[in-house]
């Protein structure tokens, strides 16, 4: 069983000092679950924004033919006592670690109306097989423009200042899913359903300062004993 798993990062220098702290747990998951690490560092959409460079995962993952496909933020920590989610998920779904509901920041069209299940993604968590590669398939139906101006952030994600453009990648995993018809369900309902519901195994914010991240991540390590 080959898998990987994908992180971004294409500023390096930058992000250090957040990287030095979740790295090295990533890559002991890595490790446990007996994948490959692999940092995406270069850009190859330059005409979209830097966080739509995800859906590199669709042609690297063909070309590496991994079985499993897995997508974690650089800034998120994943406990060391995680177990391997590919133990507990069919080949034939793809999971995020939670959703949001579609329909509060997309603008819906025939996929997600005939869908209907109102599936928001929520990425940076993403799982998907070679069956279902498609979750990464990168828009091939409208301009960066008209995909942006389907995107309607939040009023907490516009307080903070995140543009439409930010969201790119839930969108078009989000329209993925239904456009598709993949198969969908959360790492906390696997949880759940193997009674460990409520296991602290990841930490990861989202629309807070890089000064703040690092401090709430660092605490985060301390309440895990793993400081």
């Amino acid at each position: 069983m080959k898998k990987t798993i994908f992180t971004l990062n294409t500023n390096p220098a930058a992000y250090k000092n957040i990287t030095d702290l979740t790295y090295p747990f990533l890559k002991h998951y890595a490790q446990k679950i007996g994948a490959d690490f692999y940092e995406i560092k270069e850009r190859k959409f330059p005409e979209w924004t830097i966080t739509y460079e995800k859906l590199q995962m669709y042609k690297l993952g063909q070309e590496m033919k991994n079985d499993w496909n897995i997508f974690i933020d650089a800034d998120a920590l994943v406990h060391p006592d995680t177990p391997d989610f590919s133990n507990h998920l069919s080949k034939d779904t793809v999971a995020h670690n939670g959703s949001d509901m579609a329909s509060f920041r997309w603008k819906y069209d025939k996929y997600f109306w005939r869908d209907g299940r109102n599936i928001g993604s929520c990425t940076w968590m993403c799982w998907a097989s070679d069956w279902c590669i498609d979750l990464y398939r990168p828009i091939d139906d409208m301009t960066p423009e008209e995909a942006y101006s389907n995107i309607s952030p939040i009023s907490s994600e516009t307080n903070f200042g995140i543009t439409p453009s930010r969201l790119i990648e839930d969108y078009v995993m989000s329209r993925n899913i239904a456009k598709y018809g993949l198969k969908f369900t959360t790492l906390k309902d696997i949880q759940k359903n193997l009674g460990a519901e409520g296991a602290d195994l990841f930490f990861h914010l989202y629309a807070v300062t890089s000064e703040e991240k690092e401090q709430r991540i660092k605490q985060c390590l301390k309440n895990w004993g793993l400081s």
